[in-house]
């Protein structure tokens, strides 16, 4: 029996990169999953990509920092699997640039996406959770949470889902949901080829320095992620909540 059958997840930021990469790991472990994005092309190509391996996988266009929209998308997902078993809080953006430079808006979209994007999700999933006295939340959190050059906005934000979930873990312990939370260090997706291009470099120079000062001497992979996330997901995992996880190659890299 797969880990997962039976279970209901609920991927956020989920028509690419790590979102994916997390989604498919679920389904190949026998999860239904909740393809949540605020991006409906993509999204329906990578749902489309995922019917085609024979996953069950329902396609959900919503933006999390608008907490009407997420509580559509829970009740969808509600209505068509009658649960909420794993929450992944993946969804992100950056609006990078030096704190001089930095706009309100730069601020307010990446607090809104990351930070309140996480609570609307969690808020809305940990009802079905605490009915069934079972749940997983995992918030996906980065090594820049300890303080990054450029972005004064993403690192408050991802130290912000660090507190975040160790709250969640003090609050929901006793209902049988656990909270945790990985933070990434560099991962080859879209967004940190779109920081490449930002800041002038190519992506593979980008990978190849990030390689080279790594201990383990490569770069991450999406599936580094989704196969923690699959540790957290799991019901074995019971007595692991409110962990920050680094998932970077090193000490914090």
């Amino acid at each position: 029996m797969k880990r997962f059958e039976g279970r209901v997840a609920f991927v956020t930021g989920a028509s690419r990169g790590i979102g994916k990469g997390v989604a498919l790991k679920l389904a190949e472990e026998g999860a239904k999953v909740c393809l949540v994005d605020v991006n409906e092309e993509a999204l329906s190509q990578t749902a489309k990509e995922f019917k085609e391996e024979g996953y069950d996988v329902l396609e959900l266009v919503a933006d999390v920092s608008d907490s009407n929209q997420v509580n559509v998308a829970v009740e969808a997902a509600e209505k068509q699997y009658g649960k909420i078993d794993t929450l992944v809080n993946n969804a992100g953006v950056l609006r990078d640039n030096l704190l001089f430079k930095m706009t309100d808006e730069d601020w307010e979209t990446v607090m809104n996406v990351h930070l309140k994007g996480a609570f609307n999700c969690a808020r809305a999933a940990q009802k079905s959770m605490v009915e069934n006295k079972f749940g997983r939340i995992i918030n996906l959190s980065s090594t820049s949470a300890l303080g990054n050059r450029g972005q004064a906005n993403y690192s408050a934000a991802k130290a912000g889902l660090q507190g975040f979930t160790k709250t969640l873990a003090i609050e929901l312990g006793k209902y049988g949901i656990t909270t945790n939370a990985i933070a990434p260090g560099f991962i080859e997706t879209d967004m940190t080829k779109a920081t490449a291009e930002r800041i002038g470099v190519s992506f593979d120079d980008m990978i190849a320095r990030s390689a080279e000062r790594n201990p383990v001497r490569r770069s991450g992979k999406p599936a580094d992620i989704a196969n923690a996330v699959a540790f957290f997901a799991m019901e074995e995992s019971s007595y692991v909540n409110g962990q920050i996880l680094y998932v970077s190659g090193g000490p914090n890299v």
